[in-house]
């Protein structure tokens, strides 16, 4: 799938209907449109930034779309194709609460070591104040990345300074806190 074509093949449609949760014609249409965006048919981190930028005008979203990036781009070639994008997209619109977890966990996981420290979490939990910028209103107990961080150890018993998160325990993180769900779930029915 990495030569551009201006159509999907019958095999490629075949291949990611089965990957997907999206029907033949919603994957023509997102096809042409990625072709629209990217003619190359490879979207690079900085355009990926690009893109992000128009949905948070008040904020930085560059160093998000860095660990964004790295869980679209699953084969690392430093460009993200169709199928990678359209793969993420449904995951992250249509898929299961578990699809999405384990998703999810790949971008705080951006070391790919299985389990997520402290500083993996404060890292993209960083990024993603830096993003949305003043705009939000956070709770008292998640002012600061670090505040939000040390939340999240300490509602799985975690030393911050010692200890890691792995898939299971992220999952149940999000039982523990709603939010996390509810921000794992912002993307669903959008598409």
């Amino acid at each position: 799938m990495g030569k551009t074509v201006s159509k999907l093949s019958k095999e490629d449609l075949r291949s990611l209907r089965s990957a997907t949760y999206f029907d033949k014609r919603e994957l023509q249409q997102w096809y042409k449109g990625f072709l629209r965006d990217c003619p190359s048919g490879q979207l690079s981190e900085e355009e990926f930034a690009k893109v992000f930028k128009q949905f948070f005008p008040f904020g930085d979203p560059v160093e998000y779309c860095h660990y964004l990036f790295r869980v679209f781009d699953v084969d690392n070639s430093k460009y993200i194709d169709f199928k990678e994008f359209i793969i993420a997209l449904s995951i992250t619109s249509r898929g299961t609460m578990d699809q999405k977890m384990n998703w999810s966990f790949k971008l705080y996981d951006h070391r790919k070591t299985g389990k997520i420290t402290y500083n993996d979490m404060l890292e993209v939990v960083a990024a993603t104040y830096k993003m949305i910028g003043p705009m939000v209103s956070l709770p008292d107990d998640e002012k600061t990345p670090d505040a939000r961080t040390t939340k999240f150890f300490t509602l799985l018993d975690k030393n911050p300074e010692t200890d890691t998160i792995n898939l299971d325990e992220f999952k149940r993180l999000s039982k523990l806190d709603p939010s996390i769900a509810n921000s794992i779930n912002a993307y669903e029915g959008l598409v």
